[in-house]
């Protein structure tokens, strides 16, 4: 139970701004912390969800104000760890340079133009699909919300799996650390029971959203491998957050398609 503790507190003190009781990062402690990684997606998706029933009793619901609260929260929640992996990601690619290059780039700390251009875009793209959603009524509008909710464990449990199942570009960095010292078959297994769960739970609420999600989801999740083995000759942790904000963006993107097609009928 010790070390289940401190996986937990490793990943949460790793993956967002929530305080937590300091952990050594021994290879017994993280062996099995990316188990508790979807767990910080519910902390997200549970704010989420609770800020939307606040913004409607003070009559804030389908309001700018709103929409943007709901897309900082993932970034207050996480400090924007993922959206650092996403604007580095977007300036490695836009180089048109060869892989060792890119991987160099991944590492450079400075934000370049294409950094900022995909910032912009991903933002308004964001709120655009959550303005949208904001302002939908209904039971549909609800259970989009619900299902959006659940989505951000869905993207933690892809990303979990593709982090100790996919090679790695180098061997340093934390996406090589943190897949070295995981029990990789237990964390497979784990993010596998975690993706089957949650399907259910989404297709309990509504099915073609739970569909909706899983295909915006599995298409990311395949060019993500495809990109990062022609592009960087593996994954690095950049690449992991460039793939989680893609795919939270993408779900929720299926969500308002489905809900604009017919959902609230």
């Amino acid at each position: 139970m010790k070390k289940l503790w401190n996986g937990f507190k490793i990943a949460f003190s790793m993956y967002s701004k929530i305080p937590m009781p300091k952990s050594d990062w021994t290879s017994e402690n993280m062996s099995y912390c990316f188990c508790f990684f979807p767990l910080v997606g519910a902390v997200i998706g549970a704010l989420t969800y609770l800020w939307r029933y606040v913004a409607d009793v003070l009559g804030l619901g389908g309001s700018v104000p709103s929409a943007v609260i709901l897309m900082m929260i993932p970034v207050a929640l996480t400090g924007g760890i993922h959206l650092d992996g996403l604007l580095d990601t977007a300036d490695a690619l836009s180089s048109y340079k060869g892989q060792k290059e890119r991987l160099e780039i991944l590492k450079d700390s400075r934000a370049g133009a294409f950094a900022v251009i995909q910032a912009v875009v991903y933002f308004f793209l964001y709120y655009g699909v959550y303005s949208y959603l904001d302002a939908c009524p209904g039971e549909r509008g609800e259970e989009a919300w619900q299902v959006i909710a659940l989505s951000f464990l869905l993207s933690r449990a892809f990303s979990g799996f593709g982090v100790v199942a996919f090679p790695k570009a180098r061997d340093t960095g934390l996406a090589a650390l943190f897949s070295q010292k995981a029990e990789a078959k237990a964390v497979k297994v784990v993010m596998v029971c975690y993706g089957m769960l949650l399907f259910l739970l989404m297709a309990g609420i509504y099915l073609p959203y739970a569909f909706a999600v899983y295909v915006a989801a599995f298409i990311v999740f395949l060019y993500y491998y495809f990109m990062a083995m022609r592009k960087f000759g593996g994954i690095t942790g950049d690449l992991a957050g460039w793939f989680l904000q893609k795919c939270e963006l993408a779900m929720a993107f299926g969500v308002m398609i489905v809900y604009a097609a017919g959902g609230v009928v």
